[in-house]
């Protein structure tokens, strides 16, 4: 664009910047080191900001924007202490591959390199975990640096962006024409890759789709299953991305994720062709790196994904696509010989799949006070089809990721980073931006000490996520471990825990605590018809470790084999 606007300060510029890219909301927690950037946003009424009570829980909040959107979700901390909170959710947004911009408030720029108060180089504590990490050191270069850091957030395999902020450099006034609206790039996938796809299926007598990752438009979703229902072949997803396929659909077979549905994993290994579309292959989908044979896999492999350098990082395809997810499912329908793949040839493959899964959601039968397997089948039939699903790290999330049913367009939001503490924050954001949706949060005893402080958030922002909070008093996937590797031997993982639902009513939310398994139903409708922020506290026995044991199982099971 050209022309040159009349001088403004670097906060009112950075403001304007956030506006030409769409930017319409943003989560802070506010410092003196950004004072001229919230000056600018008094003045920006369209751009609404959100004040927390924790960097952490902003730059959560920021990271499920970014998902739910596709767009760079936006937040705004202050130095040192500021940024060292905030940097959780930067690394979430890497490992989650999600587009996400974090603006960090600086020293003046006369005091650098002195260890100024809360003096950090940003560019050297950020680099690793995020795709780029700079600092805006001329007035001038802001709409520069803010059309590059949309453009690098949204780009290939989308991520974090770090950018410091001189807190003189903001109160710079400069003359400074703006930049055109950011384009997020996404390579596309090749006829001649496409065609190589189309002979290696057809070579295949076992083939499965494996998908995952981020960039994933509601069509997208579609276009995949439409492709996988036409020729039979069966979809299963990584982890935490079972929305990336209607969990109704008949080619559906369910999540590699923690605690998978053993079936599914010998399925995979039965497997003659893997095509792994937007799914990084990491550790938690390949179940520590040994469901597939590495680096030459015993399948024919077929991967797609936006970043080069993901290809062949830790198991060699056979045939390696750059490609967005998007651009690729669109394509799939575009496949030559599209029309000879439509057989019944894989049909027992499929079917045989989709009865594993079927039989994977049943729980087993409980007689405790307490059956979270049945409270979660209740919710699978209750939760609309657009309900949003937000989950924290522990063991508690295996209700939720077995006994629930995904699909678009609802969504579910759960950091393959495996962050405690992001359950609340996620909830509370993706209630900002879908207010007509139902949202549900499940999270630990753990992890809502972590981050249940952005209960006020979401009453200042009058944010009504519903928030299931699995209390048994323990850090549950960390005794899991213990028992399994040093049965009997307790330590450090017990806690003391507030009553929750008194706690959020002293908020002025909805509070409510639940001990036996009819209570539960009338305290959600209770928590619905509210219109406010809920806590459901879930009293479970410590005892029900996961879906399929106990503590004392796996006890008795690590003292056997001793």
């Amino acid at each position: 664009m050209s022309g040159t606007s009349k001088p403004r300060s670097g906060g009112q510029i950075l403001v304007d910047s956030l506006r030409v890219h769409g930017a319409d909301l943003a989560f802070c927690v506010a410092g003196e080191s950004y004072l001229d950037v919230l000056d600018a946003f008094h003045d920006a009424p369209d751009i609404r900001l959100i004040t927390c009570r924790h960097e952490g829980g902003a730059a959560n909040m920021a990271e499920a924007a970014g998902k739910l959107t596709g767009r760079p979700g936006i937040c705004f901390v202050t130095r040192g202490p500021g940024a060292c909170n905030a940097s959780i959710g930067v690394h979430t947004a890497m490992q989650d591959s999600t587009p996400m911009i974090l603006f960090v408030g600086q020293v003046a720029r006369d005091q650098a390199e002195r260890e100024a108060f809360q003096e950090i180089d940003y560019r050297r504590m950020f680099s690793p975990v995020a795709k780029w990490a700079a600092q805006i050191d001329d007035a001038a270069r802001i709409p520069e640096f803010i059309s590059r850091a949309f453009h690098v957030a949204t780009s290939g395999r989308p991520g974090p962006v770090v950018l410091a902020l001189p807190e003189d450099m903001l109160r710079d006034r400069v003359s400074v024409a703006p930049t055109g609206r950011y384009t997020e790039v996404q390579a596309h996938p090749g006829m001649a890759d496409l065609k190589r796809v189309a002979e290696l299926l057809a070579l295949a007598d076992r083939p499965l789709i494996l998908a995952g990752g981020s960039g994933w438009t509601d069509a997208a979703c579609e276009d995949l299953r439409r492709f996988a229902e036409s020729c039979n072949i069966p979809v299963c997803s990584s982890f935490r991305r079972q929305d990336v396929v209607n969990n109704d659909s008949p080619a559906w077979i369910g999540d590699l994720g923690t605690g998978p549905n053993p079936k599914l994993l010998a399925r995979v290994k039965e497997a003659d062709l893997l095509l792994v579309i937007g799914a990084r292959l990491g550790e938690m989908t390949t179940q520590g790196y040994e469901l597939i044979d590495l680096p030459e896999t015993r399948q024919t492999l077929i991967h797609v994904h936006a970043s080069a350098e993901e290809l062949g990082r830790v198991f060699r395809p056979d045939l390696p696509i750059q490609a967005g997810s998007t651009a690729f499912a669109s394509a799939l329908s575009s496949l030559p010989k599209f029309h000879d793949l439509r057989s019944d040839r894989w049909r027992d493959w499929m079917e045989a799949g989709r009865r594993d899964f079927l039989e994977w959601l049943e729980p087993a039968a409980y007689d405790g006070a307490l059956d979270l397997g049945a409270i979660s089948v209740w919710l699978r039939d209750r939760l609309p089809a657009d309900s949003i699903v937000t989950i924290d790290a522990g063991n508690f999330s295996g209700w939720a990721q077995r006994f629930l049913k995904y699909g678009r367009p609802g969504r579910q939001l759960g950091p393959t980073s495996g962050a405690m503490g992001y359950s609340v924050p996620a909830a509370v954001a993706a209630k900002i931006v879908h207010p007509n949706r139902l949202v549900v949060s499940f999270v630990g005893d753990g992890g809502f000490q972590m981050t249940g402080q952005e209960l006020a958030t979401a009453m200042h922002a009058k944010s009504a996520p519903i928030i299931l909070v699995f209390n048994n008093g323990i850090f549950g996937t960390i005794r899991m471990h213990q028992e399994k590797r040093y049965p009997g031997r307790v330590s450090a993982t017990d806690l003391t825990n507030p009553d929750f639902a008194a706690l959020a009513r002293s908020y002025g939310a909805f509070g409510a605590a639940v001990e036996r398994t009819a209570e539960f139903a009338p305290a959600f409708e209770q928590a619905v018809e509210s219109g406010l922020p809920a806590v459901i506290e879930l009293r479970m026995d410590p005892e029900v470790i996961t879906t399929r044991t106990t503590l004392s199982a796996l006890r008795a099971q690590a003292l056997g084999q001793k």
